[in-house]
């Protein structure tokens, strides 16, 4: 491919090649390098314009450009890779369009093309340079006009040498008045610009800039720029189809996440996922936060052993699968006793650990249990913080059961922080000193920087975490006085009586009166069972909240259903007229029995 040779006032006619001046073909040091050597800006051996010397440096590219699958990281390398030895300065753009996933062969529209700066190399006498600060797409105040890099490297895909550049020629290079003006003063007299171009896709440009004590690019500067731009635009471009699939992954991982935590009675919880910043981190580390009958909260976290497509979809697997469980139970040891057998079925045969909690806010307590999981960290309030001494069982898909939970009280004003291990995981520490400084940085944290999230930034040991990280913490959030009521009902015949009683006195001193009807009738059915198929009743809970909710215990095994009843039978329409009354009901299985409950709106 031809270059662009420009000169002043020739526009875009092709020009006949120069040389470039004070060139010595012997290999000894030139009048430019002499000069160059003089100002101590990095000493150039006598052999750079050898043949030898030409190749030996092109071939040490391929070792210090594409050293990660990092896009910016790559175009940074290729700056700093050809500033002092071939350039004074040197700028790599890539075309937004292509950021965006846009793979067009060619960009052939007129006018200017959205491109962000990338990197940026300099020597210390071009710092006054206007160029585009990095990350940012091609604005200035003043307005930008076409450059010979637009028209010649972008639209036409050839390169551009400006080998002695005229005062008409600044502000052909330069995108602003103002730039060039800055190019002027600094000195840069040569000039010279390649496209990126990989698998035929163009994808931005580079261009040199050579300043006072520096000899002009020649031609044969022109054909080593363009042979390393050919094998730098290959690394840049495996970095942005790698990031662009990384993104896919993440996104998809972050759609299997929940997408708003809920609001739960009597618990505050915040909840933060941070993908990982190395190149194979994006795995199956996933959360959940799920409201429980009368009030309770359901916590969990998990981390599947494995990194990338396989590791997310197990992840979106397990919390399905742990999310129906909790609807059905709420002891943690026989939700994860579960889902070990579900993790045993998939057909990826991989391994995951999880903890998992419930929270009470009658009594502000929690139950937990452990799948091989990291200790979750309780801060009391006080100034103190310790790990909660959690039974740990084996991970999920090891198939050994069962877990053994644990009953926690904590302390108003306490936090509890549940997390997976790529938030403390270091390959330079053992586990306990990375718990040691986990406990560190969240003592060395305000109660609020700890419930927005301030451990994701410091509690890694290094400032890249080579793991994704899920953190929750929790704090509690006492219900208003009297929202939540807890009795204890008799268990002879007299419970329904004493039920209906407590129901209608407790929805008078709310004003809610005119939910009195149905919540007698539903709670008279409700112990009703619980007389019949569950051994007698135990308590009932009323909670007031976005909406009111009945809740009755009792230590039977079978969770109750719908009945088919016919026109002629007694009985089977309890159910039923709960079913039809209120908003939805349910059931679910305790450490003791089972729970039934039904919830109705709130009034206007």
């Amino acid at each position: 491919m031809g270059a662009e040779r420009v000169n002043g006032g020739s526009g875009g006619r092709r020009l006949p090649g120069r040389g470039s001046a004070g060139q010595d073909p012997a290999g000894s040091r030139s009048t430019w390098e002499n000069a160059r050597f003089r100002r101590g800006r990095g000493v150039l051996p006598p052999d750079r314009f050898t043949l030898r010397s030409r190749l030996a440096w092109l071939n040490s590219a391929t070792t210090r450009i594409g050293t990660t699958l990092d896009l910016e990281r790559t175009a940074q390398e290729l700056a700093e890779f050809t500033v002092p030895r071939f350039a004074d300065g040197a700028a790599v753009d890539i075309l937004e369009s292509v950021l965006r996933g846009d793979e067009g062969s060619r960009w052939t529209e007129s006018g200017i093309p959205a491109m962000r700066a990338t990197a940026l190399c300099a020597i210390e006498e071009l710092t006054s340079l206007e160029p585009t600060p990095v990350g940012e797409t091609f604005v200035h105040a003043e307005k930008p006009h076409e450059t010979l890099l637009h028209r010649y490297c972008l639209r036409q895909r050839k390169p551009v040498l400006l080998s002695r550049m005229r005062d008409e020629d600044f502000i052909r290079v330069a995108p602003t008045v103002s730039a060039a003006e800055k190019m002027r003063a600094a000195g840069v007299h040569s000039y010279l610009a390649v496209p990126l171009i990989a698998r035929g896709l163009l994808l931005g440009s580079a261009d040199f800039v050579r300043a006072p004590g520096t000899p002009p690019f020649s031609s044969t500067d022109l054909a080593l720029a363009e042979q390393l731009a050919s094998r730098a635009a290959v690394f840049i471009d495996n970095a942005r189809l790698y990031g662009r699939e990384r993104e896919h992954v993440v996104q998809l991982q972050r759609s299997l996440l929940p997408r708003v935590t809920p609001a739960t009675p009597g618990l505050l919880v915040h909840a933060e996922y941070a993908p990982a910043a190395a190149h194979h981190g994006v795995g199956g580390d996933w959360y959940d936060v799920m409201a429980l009958p009368g009030g309770r909260t359901a916590l969990m976290v998990g981390d599947v052993m494995g990194h990338g497509l396989p590791a997310a979809a197990t992840m979106g697997r397990l919390r399905t699968v742990a999310r129906t469980l909790m609807t059905l139970d709420t002891a943690p040891e026989r939700i994860l006793a579960r889902l070990d057998l579900a993790t045993r079925d998939l057909e990826d045969e991989q391994v995951a650990t999880c903890l998992c909690a419930v929270y009470d806010p009658a009594d502000s307590s929690f139950t937990l249990a452990s799948a091989g999981h990291l200790p979750p960290l309780l801060l009391d309030g006080q100034g103190g913080a310790s790990y909660v001494p959690v039974p740990t069982g084996a991970p999920l898909g090891a198939g050994v059961i069962p877990y053994d939970p644990l009953r926690l009280r904590v302390p108003d004003g306490a936090h509890l922080v549940m997390y997976t291990d790529g938030l403390v995981k270091s390959r330079e520490e053992d586990v306990d000193a990375q718990l040691d400084r986990l406990r560190s940085a969240a003592l060395g944290l305000t109660p609020e920087a700890l419930e927005q999230g301030g451990l994701v930034e410091c509690a890694s040991a290094t400032a890249a975490r080579f793991d994704e990280a899920v953190l929750l913490v929790t704090a509690d959030a006492p219900l208003p006085a009297g929202d939540l009521r807890v009795w204890q009902l008799p268990q002879d015949g007299r419970a329904a009586s004493v039920a209906r009683g407590l129901v209608t006195d407790q929805l008078a001193a709310w004003d809610l009166e005119e939910l009195a009807d149905v919540s007698e009738l539903v709670v008279s059915e409700l112990v009703g069972n619980a007389l019949r198929y569950g051994n007698g009743p135990g308590e009932l809970r009323l909670l007031r909240g976005e909406r009111l909710v009945v809740e009755v215990s009792d230590t039977g095994p079978d969770l109750p259903q719908i009945q088919h009843a016919d026109l002629s039978d007694e009985g089977g329409r309890g159910l039923q007229l709960i079913n039809m009354l209120c908003r939805r009901w349910g059931s679910c299985r305790t450490v003791t029995g089972k729970v039934v409950w039904a919830e109705q709106n709130m009034p206007s």
